[in-house]
């Protein structure tokens, strides 16, 4: 293990690269929680960046700390990872959201980081210093989490149809209008729970490997929680407008109350994740919900040549950012 001394300025230098890592997210994953109440015209995207930045912080007071504890205990064997490790892991992480972010393709900030740690890992020890109890748990929601955001949006409007089937299209339109307001809190709610939590995990990781903080401490300190989720919001607040266009419009056209279904949905996928303390993708399971919405329309209302291209994406995040990651580690042994 490093010493506190020769480690310190390594360690200042990898918290500002966590902390803008979670800015990061907070920038590219803003379109997951405010596409669809800017695309349906509820709110305008200044305002709608604002109020996603809000319920992102106040997650803080929402949700233990769950997510957090299995990135920083459950992902690697914590005697494992050090400085080098945690540098690789940002820096794969970070590049692919970069990538992501210019072309406008909604992928996974989390499991970019996720890749990120894997790769960095395997590139010092191999595969074996892995849980493969967590990497799995991690993996098997890249496919259940748009899932279930699909079925629980898809039953969403399925139900609303059928309880406002005799009601006026304007008198739905102007009560969901505002009922979007708590479907879109709701999941940003979500989104800042499940994803600040990452980044608390990866500094927590990176201060055990470095001594400051002990490995049977069953919480991080005080100062990453509220460091993380104050970048989060921050990232929301600047917005990430090219996957704003995807999300809210080239997936499938949205009104209010599809708006709303999608959120809910996502929303409820999320909030289970995190209790369960998964570290889910908030892109995966909205895109999921969004179309589980446009399905229930008709099947061409979906645009699934764009659907398909994302779930590429997806498929390719976790190997990318681990290939990133493993070049990082190995140029990080020669900076430090």
């Amino acid at each position: 293990m490093e010493t506190v001394q020769t480690a310190l300025w390594v360690v200042v230098l990898l918290v500002a690269l966590a902390v803008l890592f979670d800015f990061m997210n907070g920038f590219h994953d803003a379109a997951n929680s405010i596409a669809t109440v800017v695309s349906t015209g509820v709110l305008k995207p200044g305002q709608a960046v604002v109020f996603a930045a809000f319920f992102n912080f106040i997650a803080i007071f929402v949700f233990h700390l769950s997510v957090a504890a299995t990135i920083g205990k459950g992902i690697v064997q914590p005697g494992v990872v050090d400085t080098h490790v945690v540098f690789g892991a940002l820096v794969g992480a970070i590049t692919w959201n970069v990538i992501t972010w210019y072309y406008g393709i909604p992928s996974s900030s989390s499991h970019a980081l996720i890749g990120g740690i894997v790769g960095a890992v395997i590139a010092k020890t191999g595969a074996g210093a892995l849980v493969a109890s967590g990497i799995f748990k991690t993996v098997a929601f890249i496919f259940i989490s748009p899932l279930l955001g699909f079925t629980l949006g898809s039953l969403m409007m399925v139900a609303v149809a059928w309880i406002f089937r005799r009601a006026r299209p304007s008198g739905v339109d102007k009560w969901f209008r505002r009922l979007q307001l708590l479907s879109a809190g709701a999941y940003s709610l979500g989104h800042g729970g499940n994803d600040a939590q990452k980044t608390i995990g990866i500094i927590w990781l990176l201060l055990i490997a470095t001594g400051y903080t002990s490995a049977s401490d069953t919480s991080p300190p005080t100062w990453t929680i509220v460091i993380c989720y104050a970048a989060i919001g921050l990232g929301t607040m600047f917005g990430g407008w090219r996957i704003v266009k995807t999300m809210g419009q080239k997936i499938t056209k949205l009104k209010p109350v599809g708006g709303f279904c999608a959120e809910t949905g996502g929303a409820m996928t999320l909030f289970l994740a995190t209790m369960l303390g998964i570290p889910v993708s908030t892109t995966h399971t909205i895109t999921g919900a969004i179309v589980g919405v446009g399905s229930t329309q008709r099947a061409s209302a979906v645009r699934w040549g764009v659907a398909g291209n994302i779930v590429w994406a997806w498929i390719l995040t976790i190997p990318a950012s681990a290939f990133v990651a493993a070049i990082a580690y190995w140029v990080s042994l020669q900076l430090f």
